[in-house]
C-alpha cells in the first residue's frame, strides 16, 4: 500500500511507497544473520567428513538450521519490541512500527520453528533438538533475561549464535565431536569484541533503552580494553584448529592475518580512538568471521583434492 501526498505549493502528487508486506516478514527474520549462521554451519558439515557431505545432509540440515535460526530471530523481534521503539538503530523494524503485529509474527516464529524442527528430526534427533536448545537459548534465556540482567549478556548468550558449525557437524555425523567445538570456539570468542563495538556506537541508545551493555555500565574504555583482550584471545584460540591437526596451512596463514587484523583495529581504539573507529571495528568484524570459515573451508577443499 502506497502513502499518498499532496504538496501544498506545487498541487504535486508525491507518492512513499510503505515496505511491502513480504518485506516485512522477511526483515523479522534477519536474513543476514541467518546467512551468515548458514556458512558456518555449512563449513562445519564439510568439515565433518573427508569429502562432500551427503547432499541430503546438506539439504535438510541448512534448511532446518536457518529456519529455526529466523525463528529465534523473528520472536527476538517480539520481545524486544519495546527496546526497538527507543532505539534509533531498530525504531523502524516491523514489529516495532505496528506493519507486522505481536500475534503475526509469534505465528510466523511458531511455524518456522515447527518446520525447522522437522527438517532436522528427519536426519537425526540430536541435531533436532539441539538446534531447538540453541533457539531458546537465544530467543528466551539471551533476550528476556541475560540482556537485561548482566554487562555480560553477550558472553553468555553468545553460546547460542556460536552453535551452528556444531549443528551442521551433528546434521551429518549425527554425533558430537571435539573438533566441532573447536569450531564453536572461534565463534564464542569473537562475539563479545564484535557486539561490544556496536555497543560503543550506539552507547546512548542502549542507555536510553535501559540495555545494560557494557559501555554502559563499565564505561568505554574498560569496554575497548575487554575488545583489545578478547581479540588476543582469539588469536591464540584461532590457532586450535591447526595444532588440533583438524586444518592446514592454508587456514593457519589465513586466521592469523584476519585475527591479528582484529586486533589491530582493537588496540588502535584503545590507544589511538577517533570519530566511527568503533563502528569500522564493528563492520571489520563481521568481514572477519565470513573470512576466517571461508579460509577453514577452502583448507579443507584443498586438502580434500590433494
Amino acid at each position: 500500500m502506497a502513502k499518498v501526498s499532496m504538496s501544498p505549493l506545487a498541487g504535486n502528487v508525491s507518492v512513499a511507497a510503505e515496505p511491502a508486506l513480504w518485506r516485512d516478514y522477511l526483515e523479522l527474520t534477519k536474513p543476514k544473520v541467518v546467512a551468515m549462521l548458514l556458512l558456518t554451519a555449512m563449513v562445519g558439515m564439510c568439515l565433518a567428513v573427508p569429502g562432500l557431505p551427503p547432499a541430503k545432509a546438506v539439504i535438510l540440515g541448512l534448511l532446518g538450521i536457518g529456519m529455526q535460526s529466523a525463528a529465534a530471530a523473528v520472536f527476538n523481534h517480539v520481545i524486544d519490541q519495546r527496546i526497538d521503539q527507543q532505539m534509533q538503530r531498530t525504531i523502524h523494524r516491523p514489529v516495532a512500527k505496528g506493519r507486522v503485529s505481536t500475534r503475526q509474527a509469534l505465528g510466523f516464529g511458531c511455524m518456522l520453528m515447527g518446520l525447522g524442527f522437522g527438517a532436522l528430526w528427519a536426519l537425526n534427533a540430536l541435531v533436532a533438538w539441539l538446534t531447538f536448545a540453541s533457539l531458546i537459548g537465544y530467543a528466551l534465556v539471551y533476550t528476556v533475561w541475560l540482556k537485561h540482567a548482566t554487562p555480560q549478556n553477550i558472553v553468555i548468550g553468545g553460546l547460542a549464535g556460536a552453535m551452528p558449525p556444531l549443528l551442521g557437524w551433528v546434521a551429518v555425523t549425527g554425533q558430537l565431536d571435539p573438533h566441532a567445538l573447536l569450531l564453536v570456539m572461534l565463534i564464542f570468542t569473537w562475539t563479545p569484541p564484535h557486539f561490544w563495538a556496536l555497543a560503543i556506537h550506539r552507547q546512548k541508545d542502549y542507555a536510553k533503552a535501559g540495555v545494560p551493555m557494557l559501555p554502559v555500565t563499565h564505561g568505554v574504555e574498560f569496554t575497548k580494553t575487554m575488545i583489545l583482550l578478547y581479540t588476543l584471545l582469539l588469536v591464540v584460540v584461532g590457532l586450535l584448529p591447526y595444532l588440533a591437526g583438524m586444518n592446514g596451512v592454508i587456514y593457519l596463514v589465513g586466521s592469523l592475518a584476519l585475527n591479528l587484523g582484529f586486533a589491530w583495529y582493537a588496540w588502535r581504539l584503545k590507544y589511538a580512538d577517533k570519530k566511527g573507529l568503533a563502528w569500522q571495528t564493528f563492520k571489520y568484524s563481521i568481514w572477519h568471521i565470513f573470512g576466517l570459515f571461508v579460509a577453514l573451508l577452502a583448507d579443507h577443499a584443498w586438502y580434500a583434492v590433494a
